[in-house]
């Protein structure tokens, strides 16, 4: 299977995790797990935003076809409001 081919089928994620503090961060994975390891973990991995915030707890996540599926849906979380995020966050929970 060539890398483009392969690149092409592997799903995507959207999570939003809830940080020591209590805000939320969203970001886009191709494996959500460890993601959140580095999140927790790695000084050089780990986004910049959850470095003081850890530990962060994961929340939310769904799938996307592609990455830039994936991207817009980040987007478009991170343009919701924190009320609107934990009403997604709480609607997919339940």
């Amino acid at each position: 299977m060539s890398k483009k081919t392969q690149t092409e089928s592997t799903p995507w994620f959207v999570y939003i995790v809830v940080c020591a503090d209590s805000s939320l961060y969203t970001g886009i994975a191709t494996d959500v797990t460890r993601r959140i390891s580095e999140h927790n973990s790695s000084d050089h991995k780990g986004a910049s935003y959850t470095r003081s915030r850890r530990p962060v707890r994961l929340v939310y996540q769904e799938k996307a076809t592609n990455r830039s599926v994936a991207s817009q849906r980040e987007h478009e979380i991170k343009k919701l409001s924190r009320l609107e995020k934990l009403t997604l966050i709480e609607q997919t929970n339940l």
